[in-house]
């Protein structure tokens, strides 16, 4: 069966709506790629288009919405949320604040282990489309699936978004175990001690915990730890490097969007009583409150336990 061309508006122009740009251009699709700077105005950007793919960052998510609550958005478009992040304010996810703003609209979320350049130069690469609305994904898996960018379906949408919002933390705690040189031992150590603090957060917040052994969780985690192409990993390697905060983001391309995830989950998991001693490391590293080393060195130092009594925390 020969897929129908759809009409694909993608806004956000940065590194990765440029991305995911090239790969549905990869399919017999109709692509435009629109930003706030762009010429062109956002109505005439999404006039008949079949589904919108946001790519800004989390503080563009909402003004972002605001936009196209100005303009009559047919119900038959899907939104698809591509934004790793968490609300400052009321600690949701993007797809959360999509589906509140477009109730009677299907919301998809696209996440996985997909560093934006290693996809630009076509290598290959796989990810996940998420949503409530199974067809609705199904539309969406069609548009981006090519013979370099093989596209999965499942039903957890939230679960598929906190993987690749919360490895954001855990990227920047890896770029400072590299940063110091800590070797292969203590990297893989961090990144599956990393994986059940994912989880619990995950857990709490209605994710299955399935999704986070997915693409979009481990994938994404070993992806963006394990890659001096992660800008949250830049972050810790260069704090680890003695470097401050604002010298790292003024040479950074983009946006690195775990250091406010740390901030928002740190809020989350003092209101809730929620075990998260690696991001709380990375919080206080971030702060100034401690050196790097001395972050290392408070999570060596935590109290015995068994390796799996705290899953459920």
């Amino acid at each position: 069966m020969i897929e129908q061309q759809k009409i694909l508006t993608i806004l956000g122009a940065g590194v990765w709506g440029t991305a995911l740009a090239s790969v549905a251009k990869r399919n017999p699709n109709q692509v435009r790629l629109w930003s706030r700077r762009s010429s062109e105005s956002l109505e005439s950007a999404i006039a008949n288009t079949d589904v919108i793919l946001s790519a800004v960052s989390m503080k563009g998510v909402r003004p972002t919405i605001e936009k196209l609550k100005l303009i009559t958005l047919p119900e038959r478009v899907i939104l698809v949320t591509a934004t790793k992040g968490l609300d400052p304010i009321t600690t949701h996810t993007p797809s959360q604040i999509w589906q509140t703003a477009f109730p009677h609209h299907s919301v998809v979320v696209l996440s996985g282990p997909n560093l934006s350049k290693e996809i630009q130069k076509g290598l290959p690469a796989a990810t996940v489309v998420a949503s409530n609305n199974h067809i609705a994904a199904e539309q969406v898996q069609a548009i981006f699936a090519s013979d370099t960018f093989r596209v999965y379906v499942n039903s957890d949408p939230i679960g598929t978004e906190l993987g690749g919002t919360l490895k954001n933390v855990m990227a920047i705690a890896a770029g400072v175990c590299d940063g110091l040189q800590l070797g292969t031992n203590a990297k893989a150590g961090l990144l599956t001690r990393a994986l059940p603090e994912m989880i619990r957060v995950g857990s709490y917040l209605g994710a299955s915990v399935e999704t986070f052994f997915g693409l979009s969780g481990l994938g994404d985690l070993i992806a963006t730890c394990d890659s001096p192409l992660s800008r949250n990993y830049q972050v810790g390697y260069g704090l680890a490097q003695g470097k401050t905060l604002e010298e790292i983001l003024a040479d950074l391309e983009g946006t690195a969007e775990g250091i406010n995830t740390t901030k928002v989950l740190i809020k989350l998991a003092n209101e809730q009583a929620i075990a998260v001693p690696i991001a709380r490391q990375v919080y206080r590293l971030l702060n100034g409150k401690t050196s790097p080393t001395e972050a290392v060195q408070a999570l060596m130092d935590r109290e015995l336990k068994p390796e799996f009594c705290d899953l459920d925390l």
